[in-house]
C-alpha cells in the first residue's frame, strides 16, 4: 500500500508539472498573439497585404538600406499614388518598402494595379484606414460631408503605420520624385526633433512671386489669432508655415513626445472652439501640425519639395528648374492627371496605366516638356 501511495504521489506531481509547463507555454503564446494583434491593428489600421522580399535578382542589384515610405491612396486619386511610387522606385537602389494607406473599397483595385503591371516587384504593405478613429476630432459640415478626406489624416498616425521603423518618409499622392529617395531619408534631424519639413518661406518658394498670396505662408493664414486659446500659445502670427505634404519623421522621437496624441488634442479643440482660420489657405491637416511643431522641427532641402505646381494653370517654373528639382509637388486644385496642371507631361512619364481601365487621364493639349 505504501509503494502504491508513493507511485500515485509521483504521478500527481508529474501531472501538476506537466500542467504548469502547458500553462506557461499557453501564456507565452497568448502574449505573442496579443503583440501581433496590437501591431497589426493599431488605431483601426488593418494590414491587408505585404510582399516581404524582392526577387533575388533585384535584391542583388539593390543595397541593403530599407526605407519606409508612407503614402495614402484613395480610389479617385489612385493613379497619383501609382505614379509617385513608380518614380521613387525607379530612382533608387535602396530597398524601399511602401506602406500604402487606403480604404477598404480600394484594396482590390490597388492590388490588381500593383500586381499586373511593371510595378509587380515593388515591396509594399497595404493598410486599411478606419475613419472612425477621427470621430470627435474633425468638424464635418453636413452640406460638405463628401469633401472630408479621412486619408489626409493618415500622416498623423505614422508610428502605427510603421510600428517597427525608427524613421520614415511621408509623401502626398500628387508628387513625382526625380532623384534618389535615400538622400531625403538621410536628412539630418536635430536632437529632440520628430520631423523635418520644407518651410514655405524657403529660397525655392521665393524664386517665384505669388500674386495675392497674402498670409498663406504664415501661421496667421492657418490659425485664428482672435481665439484666446491660440493667443495663449504665444506663437508669432508672422511665423513662416511649412508644407506637410512631404516630410521625414524620426519615429522614435515621435513616440517619445506623443506627437499623435498632441495632434488629436488640437483636432478635438478645433471641433469645440473653431481654432483654424476661416480663410484657411491649405489643408485642414496643416494647422495642428503647425501648432505641435512650432519651432520644433528640422528642415529638408527645399529642392525635395518644389511645390505649387497645382496652384496655377500657368507654368510657374522654368523647364530647367523643373528638371533640377528632386521632388515635384502638385499641391493645389490642379492635379497632373487633370486637364490644366503645369508640367503634367513630366508626371505622365511615371504614370502606369490602370489595367482595369477605371482610372483614366484627361488628355491635355499642352506644350511638350523640354529641358534645354
Amino acid at each position: 500500500m505504501t509503494l502504491r501511495k508513493v507511485n500515485i504521489s509521483i504521478l500527481i506531481v508529474a501531472v501538476v508539472i506537466f500542467l504548469l509547463v502547458l500553462h506557461h507555454n499557453f501564456l507565452g503564446l497568448s502574449d505573442f498573439l496579443k503583440r501581433e494583434l496590437s501591431d497589426s491593428n493599431p488605431l483601426g489600421l488593418q494590414p491587408i497585404d505585404f510582399i516581404p522580399a524582392v526577387p533575388q535578382r533585384l535584391a542583388d542589384e539593390r543595397n541593403d538600406k530599407e526605407i519606409s515610405v508612407v503614402i495614402a491612396a484613395s480610389d479617385e486619386r489612385l493613379g497619383g499614388a501609382i505614379a509617385a511610387m513608380n518614380s521613387i522606385y525607379r530612382h533608387t537602389r535602396s530597398n524601399v518598402v511602401f506602406h500604402i494607406v487606403t480604404l477598404n473599397d480600394t484594396v482590390d483595385h490597388l492590388r490588381l494595379w500593383l500586381s499586373n503591371t511593371a510595378l509587380k516587384n515593388l515591396r509594399y504593405r497595404i493598410l486599411d484606414f478606419d475613419p472612425r478613429v477621427l470621430e470627435g476630432k474633425v468638424q464635418v459640415d453636413p452640406q460638405k460631408a463628401d469633401t472630408l478626406k479621412p486619408l489626409t489624416f493618415a500622416r498623423f498616425y505614422l508610428p502605427s503605420l510603421v510600428p517597427h521603423a525608427e524613421k520614415a518618409i511621408y509623401v502626398d499622392d500628387d508628387i513625382i520624385v526625380q532623384d534618389d529617395i535615400l538622400e531625403l531619408y538621410n536628412t539630418p534631424l536635430k536632437p529632440g526633433h520628430a520631423a523635418a519639413f520644407s518651410d514655405d518661406c524657403d529660397s525655392t518658394t521665393n524664386k517665384v512671386a505669388v500674386r495675392g498670396a497674402g498670409n498663406q505662408y504664415n501661421y496667421i493664414g492657418f490659425l485664428d489669432y482672435k481665439k484666446e486659446t491660440i493667443r495663449k500659445l504665444a506663437m508669432k502670427a508672422n511665423t513662416c508655415s511649412f508644407n506637410p505634404g512631404v516630410f521625414v519623421a524620426n519615429l522614435t522621437e515621435w513616440k517619445l513626445q506623443n506627437i499623435t496624441k498632441q495632434l488629436e488634442k488640437w483636432m478635438a479643440l478645433n471641433v469645440a472652439e473653431e481654432l483654424y482660420s476661416r480663410t484657411l489657405s491649405g489643408s485642414i491637416t496643416t494647422p495642428p501640425l503647425l501648432i505641435v511643431f512650432y519651432k520644433q522641427h528640422s528642415s529638408i532641402d527645399p529642392m525635395w519639395n518644389v511645390r505649387h505646381l497645382g496652384s496655377s494653370a500657368g507654368k510657374r517654373y522654368s523647364p530647367q528648374f523643373v528638371k533640377a528639382a528632386k521632388l515635384l509637388h502638385w499641391n493645389g486644385h490642379f492635379k497632373p492627371w487633370g486637364r490644366t496642371a503645369s508640367y503634367a507631361e513630366v508626371w505622365e512619364k511615371w504614370y502606369v496605366p490602370d489595367p482595369t481601365g477605371k482610372f483614366s487621364l484627361i488628355r491635355r493639349h499642352s506644350e511638350a516638356y523640354e529641358a534645354k
